[in-house]
């Protein structure tokens, strides 16, 4: 929260008659310098929601009656984010606040983009055009009067989701706003109000026009909010689920059988609220969520009434990469929650040797020790009616740390050799020094003291003579 930003003082949810917002400084001082320059300055959206809320927020987002030219003659310094849509970024004391202009929207013939944009004078008008009552609150500059047109602070009493005016009107111009809605209910904790819900069950196949990229930021906020269960069940009542997810949606009823009582649905549901209350980093998150998807693809008939789920990390950890790549997300992101789903169902066991400690470490890699812990964690306190004994966890943990502690190879950059010696040697780069380079690190982890310079030349050549005939 920037400074000079203050929570109401009345109780949440028990408004004066009027209602004011305490304004930064600089941002007060912003509004003055278009209210003497004969224009209308508004905070609007989600920071005057959130100080309602009595939540931080200092994302703000800015609305006049001034259209982008008459805005970039009063400033010097601007920046044309988005002049075709009204929006323009000003350069203020160190700041940069992006102001749009007041406007009302064509029809959306694509379900994603406004035919045309009209700039208007009147806030009445530019509030109507948005989603929710909950985000169409403005506070006016520089004095910060709370304004709110649509019943805003009614729905937030009543923690509810409500679409402005004809909710299947607002989903037909942009149907984001579904996923949206989804998305505050995770955020918030709110319910969708009927109507608003109803217009989505009807609407929801038009998300697929959206483009993944939309898709894919709301999904992640929704993963990461405080009630993540109220976002994926708006969801999947709604059938966005089977649109974005339709792994997932497979998952709902799907029994397990065995040591769960829950449905698969239930237990990603959990898994995932395990991750949020151990406040785990998302990537964890997001195994939990997709880590056993691939029992829907896995079950078979096992002893007597069980199932079983043969290679379900494997399946899981491919179908996760298919919904990654078709959600556009990172790289980076994408094989780190794949690995992370790949190896969940590792299986340790006191008989292991050091060998196989400083094997696994290998495997797994030393950066991903944590979060796949992390997950095994979220997975055991998942299953309903069975609590698994973390303390063969435990164990596992004080032995990795011990290897970790001796400083010995677990990867090839460890090797007192590098390709540099074996071109030295005679080996020329390539696919040969690759997999001499592995087998030495394979020695090495069995037997740490064969990690010698001397040594390692010696079997390096030796390598190479076998491996070439």
């Amino acid at each position: 929260m920037q400074p000079g930003l203050t929570m109401a003082k009345t109780p949440p949810f028990c408004y004066p008659f009027r209602m004011r917002m305490r304004i930064p400084a600089d941002i007060a001082d912003f509004g003055r310098i278009f209210r003497d320059s004969g224009y209308q300055l508004y905070l609007v959206g989600g920071a005057v929601r959130d100080f309602l809320l009595g939540k931080e927020n200092d994302d703000y987002d800015f609305t006049t009656d001034a259209e982008p030219g008459e805005i970039k003659k009063i400033f010097r310094r601007t920046i044309d984010t988005g002049i075709k849509h009204g929006t323009v970024t000003v350069l203020f004391r160190g700041s940069q606040y992006e102001v749009t202009t007041f406007r009302t929207e064509g029809g959306y013939t694509d379900s994603r983009h406004p035919d045309s944009v009209h700039f208007v004078r009147s806030l009445e008008e530019d509030l109507k055009r948005r989603d929710f009552t909950i985000n169409a609150f403005a506070a006016s500059l520089p004095d910060g009067e709370i304004i709110d047109l649509h019943g805003g602070r009614k729905d937030l009493r009543k923690k509810l989701i409500r679409a402005i005016g004809d909710p299947k009107e607002r989903f037909s111009e942009d149907a984001l706003r579904m996923m949206r809605g989804a998305r505050f209910s995770s955020q918030l904790g709110f319910s969708i109000e009927k109507n608003t819900a109803e217009a989505m069950k009807l609407l929801h196949p038009a998300i697929a026009k959206v483009s993944a990229e939309r898709i894919k930021e709301e999904l992640w906020k929704l993963i990461d909010g405080r009630e993540p269960r109220k976002g994926l069940e708006a969801m999947r009542l709604s059938g966005l689920m089977e649109v974005i997810l339709p792994e997932l949606a497979a998952a709902y009823g799907f029994e397990q059988g065995g040591m769960h009582r829950e449905d698969l649905y239930e237990h990603l549901v959990l898994a995932l609220e395990s991750a949020r209350d151990h406040g785990y980093p998302m990537t964890v998150k997001l195994a939990a969520l997709f880590h056993d998807i691939g029992k829907t693809r896995t079950r078979a008939p096992g002893e007597g009434r069980e199932w079983t789920f043969y290679r379900h990390d494997e399946v899981s950890a491919e179908m996760a990469e298919k919904i990654f790549r078709r959600l556009k997300t990172s790289n980076d992101e994408r094989e780190k929650v794949v690995h992370l789903i790949r190896n969940h169902m590792f299986s340790y066991t006191p008989d292991w040797s050091d060998s196989a400690v400083r094997r696994f470490i290998n495997r797994v890699g030393v950066e991903n020790i944590n979060p796949l812990f992390f997950l095994r964690i979220c997975d055991m306190s998942a299953t309903v009616g069975h609590a698994p004994d973390p303390r063969g966890l435990f164990i596992f943990a004080e032995r990795i740390n011990a290897e970790l502690e001796k400083e010995n190879a677990l990867t090839i950059k460890d090797l007192r050799i590098d390709g540099g010696k074996l071109k030295e040697l005679g080996i020329k780069p390539g696919p040969l020094m690759g997999k001499i380079l592995q087998k030495l690190l394979d020695e090495v982890i069995e037997n740490p003291a064969l990690n010698s310079g001397e040594y390692l030349e010696k079997e390096a050549l030796s390598l190479a003579r076998s491996l070439e005939q």
